[in-house]
């Protein structure tokens, strides 16, 4: 089914807002979103509240198989619990990239992502979504922006949330996150090779849409509603 859907992946590291990109590129073209990310940071938090060591790969890529996911409505479940603002704390995301190091959870969460291209299209959002998981989309945007600019983005929304976080301890971490997931053995962060390269950093959330639909325009202009 993935190889009939059309697919536009949207890769790039934590904070680049590939998130909030591939949402609104998603409503406007009226189709699927997968936020791949979610899943890891569901991995890593399914494993800490089992007790499981992150660096167990063998437990961790069982507690992925057998991951009992679903999302509702922008709200996601795994079981019946609601965990759609827990796994979006720091904790969570330096845990999911963590276990995103382990093949054998890639491996586990891999027909998962590829099963969610259903009609009338996908936008997948993610950091190996163009190289691995998608490899034939035909289009790829890998979005990228400076690990300052990353941590400003990301200061700037723990604040509203009303959480009291530093700075440079925050650049610290992205980059400590940008480093592991570039270098990891297996589906290391990269741009794919026929990716179209965008750098947010000066750029507006509208900006970048905008240059995701002009190339979804360029490459599948049936796609774009009123095209």
């Amino acid at each position: 089914m993935a190889e009939r859907v059309p697919v536009v992946t949207i890769d790039g590291p934590s904070g680049s807002g590939k998130g909030t990109v591939a949402a609104e590129v998603a409503r406007r073209l009226g189709w699927r979103i997968l936020d791949s990310g979610a899943l890891y940071r569901l991995v890593g938090y399914a494993a800490r509240q089992a007790g499981v060591d992150l660096e167990d790969a063998a437990a961790v890529a069982a507690i992925a198989r057998n991951l009992p996911v679903r999302f509702e409505g922008g709200r996601i479940f795994l079981g019946d619990e609601e965990v759609t603002r827990a796994i979006r704390t720091e904790t969570a995301g330096n845990d999911a990239s963590k276990v995103a190091a382990i093949p054998e959870v890639r491996q586990a969460l891999l027909q998962w992502q590829r099963d969610y291209a259903r009609p009338p299209g996908l936008v997948a959002d993610g950091r190996d979504m163009g190289t691995v998981v998608f490899p034939g989309a035909p289009v790829k945007i890998f979005l990228d922006a400076s690990a300052e600019e990353r941590a400003r983005r990301r200061h700037k929304q723990l604040k509203e949330q009303g959480i009291d976080v530093n700075l440079s301890g925050l650049v610290a971490e992205i980059e400590e996150r940008d480093h592991r997931d570039r270098n990891r053995s297996v589906a290391p962060l990269k741009p794919a090779g026929d990716a179209l390269v965008i750098d947010s950093t000066d750029l507006t959330v509208d900006q970048v849409v905008e240059r995701v639909l002009e190339q979804v325009r360029r490459v599948l202009p049936q796609a774009v509603p009123g095209e």
